[in-house]
């Protein structure tokens, strides 16, 4: 287990693509941070799951888009596991619902841009002085396909700004931290949907998915494994890029068809 004694914060880890990625770190020796908004009793069975791997684990209510509650996040993680060795910044919102952005509320508009753009931004900039004193450190960030090309996204025209912000963000974080051995990396998945977040490659393997090339839907186990081999030791050389796990779906063009 190359990540036996680090500890892992993974914002909205209870469940989704969040929880599979827990238990994939955890396999890998990591003591793990669960955290939260609504979802207490799946946080807390998702710890006892880790804790039957032989790991520690505590859940943590926190909505990362409040600056007061990214704080405490952190804080409470240093105090019950540790200091933070890697951070997966899973957590941000996301509406579904296709809509102009003339349509949007101003809340809708704060919210998208504090939770998946600046609440990331003050979760890193929280743990990496902890980072920068043991020289080692992975961060993860969550974009979504082919969000370093900056295309238009109609529909989606807040969370696709803050995650092409989150895009120059990531670049430049791994710039200025590469000498300290902090390596900073975006995974971008394709549309993996409902319970197949948190499945196996095995699960899906024998699926059909008509809109995605591979011809079979994703798991979480395809977006989990990605972030354990960006967060090895030896992956430092791999850093400020952003790494599609879709199965070469193309998400806007998908949307756009319709």
């Amino acid at each position: 287990m190359k990540l036996l004694g680090k500890t892992a914060l993974i914002t909205g880890s209870a469940k989704g693509l969040g929880r599979r990625t827990a238990l994939e770190l955890a396999a890998h020796g990591c003591d793990v941070a669960i955290n939260y908004v609504n979802s207490r009793d799946e946080a807390e069975r998702l710890v006892e799951e880790i804790g039957a791997l032989g790991r520690k684990a505590y859940a943590i209510q926190a909505n990362i888009a409040i600056a007061n509650d990214s704080e405490r996040l952190v804080s409470e993680t240093e105090r019950r596991l540790g200091e933070v060795d890697i951070l997966v910044n899973n957590a941000g919102p996301f509406i579904r619902e296709r809509r102009l952005f003339a349509d949007y509320s101003k809340d809708d508009i704060h919210d998208l841009m504090n939770g998946n753009l600046v609440g990331t931004m003050l979760m890193d900039h929280r743990v990496l002085p902890g980072m920068r004193a043991r020289q080692w450190g992975r961060i993860i960030h969550f974009g979504f396909g082919h969000a370093s090309e900056a295309r238009s996204w109609p529909h989606r025209a807040v969370y696709a700004a803050a995650k092409v912000g989150l895009v120059s963000f990531t670049k430049t974080l791994a710039v200025e931290e590469a000498a300290s051995g902090i390596t900073v990396n975006m995974i971008c998945p394709g549309d993996i949907r409902g319970e197949n977040k948190e499945k196996s490659i095995a699960d899906v393997a024998g699926l059909m998915d008509e809109e995605s090339p591979r011809g079979r839907p994703g798991s979480g186990e395809d977006v989990a494994r990605m972030i354990a081999f960006l967060c090895m030791p030896e992956s430092d050389f791999i850093t400020g890029n952003t790494i599609d796990v879709s199965g070469g779906l193309d998400p806007i063009r998908t949307m756009l068809k319709r």
